[in-house]
Order: C-alpha cells, then sequence, then structure tokens
C-alpha cells in the first residue's frame, strides 16, 4: 500500500474532497476567533467573551474580546461554547467495518479499503475529533499511509498517530480468523505475526520501518476474532517485554489490548503504556494501573452497538457471547477505575460502529461515574497526554494547535451536546 494514495490522489476529487484541499493550501498566515465562552478542560475554567489569535496553524493568544485589525479575518463564534478538538484515542480507520462476515477484510481490495479509510477519516474530523490513535489496520501500513495522506493534505482527516499493523501470535486476536476452508489471509495482513520474543523484536522494528508512531500488541483473545476468549493470554512477559524494550529505542511506546484480567496485568508489569478494552479488569489492576500510571482506554459504548446490530444482522453465537461476557463487566470495571483515580482515557473502538458516532460514548461515561468534565478531559488533555502530545494538542492555550470545536451549549451541563458539534477547526483551518 506504500505510495497508495500519493497515485491516487488525483481521484479523491471524486469523493468531493479536491474543495477542502484547495481551502488548506490558502489559509491565511493569521486568524482570529471571537469566542463566548472558551472551556479549558484541564482546569475547567470557562472565559467567556474572548479574542483569540491563530498563527500559522497554532494559538499565539488568548485575551478578552477587542475588535482587531482591519482587514483580518474574524471567525464569529461568540454565541458558542468553545473547547479543544476532541481526541479518540481507539479507532480503525483504514480498514472496512466491521459485519456478519469473517472474510469481510479480504473481499475489499487495498485502494477500496484506501477510500474507505479516506471517508472514515473526513466522518471522524467532521464529528470534532481533531486528533485520533489509530490502533491497528489488518494492512500493516494502511493507517500509516493515511496519516501521510492527510498530512500532506491529500484527504481530510484527524491528526493521527499510527501504530501500522498487530503485534499477535499466530491465530490469535490480530489475525483475520474463521475464515471458509481453502482462504488463507493475504500476507500484508500477517505483517505482525510473532511467536517468540525475538520475532517481537524483529516485527515491531518492521513496523516502525513501514512509518509506525506507537505499537500495538494483542496480549489477549478478543471479542471479534473467532477461536479467540478474551480473558486468555496470547503475549506472553518476556514477549511484551521485548516489544516495550524494542519501541523505547525508536523513542516510542507501546499500549496492549488486554480483556482479561491476568493479561492486564501482564501487560502492565512489562512495560505498556496502555491497556485497551480493559473489560475484566480486576481490584488488583485497576491498584496496579493506578500505581504504574498506565492509561486506561475502555470502550463502553461499543457493547451496546454490538448487542444490538450484531444480533440484527446475524453475527456469529461466540461473538455474540463474547460481547454480553464482557459488556457490562467493563463498565463495572470504569466506574471502580474512576473512583479510584486511574488514568482513563478516551477511546470507542470506532471502526466496529460507523465512524462519526463516537462522542455517544460520554454520556455512557458520564452514567458509569465520571462528571462531564472528566469525560471532556478523558479525550482532551488526558488523551493528549497518553499520545505524548501534550504540547501540542487537548488544550486551547498559546502555542497549542489551533484545533477546536464549538457547540451551541454548554457539554459542561449536558455532555450529550458533544454528540452535536456544529464547527470544526484544526491547524486554524475551518474544516465545518
Amino acid at each position: 500500500m506504500i505510495h497508495l494514495f500519493k497515485r491516487f490522489t488525483g481521484l479523491f476529487a471524486l469523493l468531493g474532497l479536491a474543495g477542502s484541499v484547495a481551502a488548506i493550501s490558502t489559509t491565511p498566515e493569521v486568524v482570529f476567533v471571537h469566542v463566548g465562552h472558551l472551556i479549558e478542560p484541564a482546569t475547567g475554567a470557562v472565559q467567556d467573551n474572548q479574542l483569540m489569535r491563530i498563527e500559522n496553524g497554532r494559538i499565539h493568544a488568548v485575551e478578552p474580546w477587542h475588535s482587531p485589525p482591519d482587514g483580518t479575518q474574524v471567525i464569529d463564534w461568540s454565541g458558542k461554547w468553545v473547547l479543544p478538538g476532541l481526541i479518540d484515542a481507539h479507532v480503525h480507520l483504514a480498514d472496512y467495518l466491521q459485519t456478519n462476515d469473517p472474510a469481510e477484510p479480504l473481499k475489499h481490495s487495498t485502494e477500496e479499503t484506501a477510500y474507505l479509510g479516506a471517508r472514515n477519516a473526513r466522518a471522524t474530523l467532521e464529528a470534532g475529533f481533531t486528533s485520533v490513535h489509530d490502533v491497528g489496520s489488518y494492512r500493516a501500513n494502511g493507517n500509516i499511509e493515511l496519516r501521510n495522506a492527510i498530512n500532506r493534505g491529500d484527504v481530510l482527516g484527524p491528526r493521527i498517530n499510527a501504530v501500522g499493523g498487530y503485534i499477535t501470535v499466530p491465530g490469535g486476536g490480530g489475525e483475520v480468523t474463521g475464515l471458509p476452508k481453502g482462504m488463507k489471509p493475504l500476507p500484508e495482513m500477517r505483517v505482525g505475526v510473532a511467536r517468540t520474543p525475538a520475532e517481537v523484536t524483529r516485527k515491531v522494528n518492521r513496523m516502525f520501518a513501514l512509518g509506525a508512531d506507537s505499537i500495538k500488541l494483542i496480549a489477549t483473545g478478543a471479542v471479534l476474532t473467532e477461536g479467540t476468549e478474551p480473558g486468555q493470554i496470547e503475549l506472553t512477559g518476556p514477549m511484551i517485554a521485548a516489544a516495550v524494550k524494542a519501541a523505547t529505542a525508536h523513542g516510542s511506546w507501546v499500549t496492549s489490548h488486554a480483556h482479561g484480567a491476568a493479561g492486564i496485568k501482564l501487560a502492565i508489569l512489562n512495560g505498556s503504556r496502555g491497556i485497551e478494552h480493559a473489560s475484566l479488569i480486576d481490584d488488583a489492576g485497576i491498584a496496579l494501573a493506578k500505581a504504574r500510571g498506565t492509561y486506561l482506554v475502555m470502550d463502553i459504548y461499543n457493547g451496546d452497538y454490538i448487542a444490538e446490530v450484531g444480533r440484527r444482522d446475524g453475527w456469529s453465537a461466540s461473538i455474540l457471547r463474547k460481547n454480553d461476557e464482557t459488556t457490562e463487566a467493563q463498565r463495572q470495571g470504569f466506574t471502580k477505575a474512576v473512583r479510584a483515580g486511574a488514568r482513563v482515557v478516551f477511546g470507542t473502538d470506532a471502526g466496529v460502529f460507523p465512524h462519526g458516532l463516537q462522542a455517544r460514548q460520554f454520556s455512557y461515561m458520564v452514567r458509569y461515574g465520571m462528571t462531564p468534565l472528566q469525560a471532556i478531559q478523558a479525550a482532551t488533555s488526558t488523551a493528549a497526554e497518553f499520545l505524548g502530545w501534550g504540547q501540542d494538542v487537548g488544550s486551547l492555550t498559546p502555542g497549542h494547535y489551533a484545533d477546536m470545536i464549538a457547540l451551541d451549549a454548554n457539554p459542561l451541563e449536558d455532555v450529550t451536546t458533544l454528540e452535536h458539534v456544529g464547527h470544526v477547526i484544526k491547524g486554524g483551518v475551518v474544516v465545518r
């Protein structure tokens, strides 16, 4: 898939993206925004009637409103509630949507999947998510090339921290399984398959050679992978430690898909920066995560979507069973983690459900123990820290990228207003 987006750049006009690319190239160097109510998530402070000065895509100053110089561009958000662009720390942009067919990933060409990724990226950005952690695509460099295309201005989408493909054991939670007899996954879908710590090291180095920003391990079985069980450990402690060591050598870090309580603790003890899902986390795992400063990325909306759509569309009985066994347990674990003061990050697993609907999770986070401010922090300042991007995103203070959203109502009072983002700016450019 390398250079795929470059070869097909001209065709993105057919998707209605050409106008957006033109807008990016003609952005003025200085833009002012008249902000009605500015929310700073880290503190919860609200400043009314502010003037924000944006220079070359970053916030230069925020001060009480006064008329900017004549002839400059002023964006009027004087009646809006404004906060940093949202961050979803668990998405799968560069793949086809989950269906009832285990062979679905094999039924779409590299080219088609690239177009789907472009569409998914745009939907995500227009929903107010200006940064994401793309935690894996079956074609190992799919999310990497999508990130590159966005960064070049070929397509419209969020800032992406891309992991490339999954580091997984043969037949494990990161594999395409349950295929009809005689059908095998493509080689580019197995780039991260490893059996030993030495192989893990080689595979991690391979992901960075492809251009990965961070690494995703499949430490336990998966809900949506046939033939695996969420509570089953798949990567050993030495394999996880090898991945962490290799990633550290590249100046990066590792996050681990881990549903089961034992797998969660194993990943934390061996240096994983984050735990994805954490569905069956126990009290000891929560205490360990808090003590080690490990981030918990818990997709507590996703289970309802799987239960509803999966039953409607005939997803396999084993997937529905595993979803039922983990959904409520994950939500109870989420509540305990919040109460314990663990670092909980907003991440949705978008790609299982349609991209652009991620904000539905905010109301679940409030229902299961967070205040609206805590839920917003999970998707801004805390998520930025998790990605190592705290100096660039997650805040609207000077020096940060001018990534921001505008709402008609106060999300600190009603978090569901985040499901209806009216306006989006990324890097000083109006997206909608």
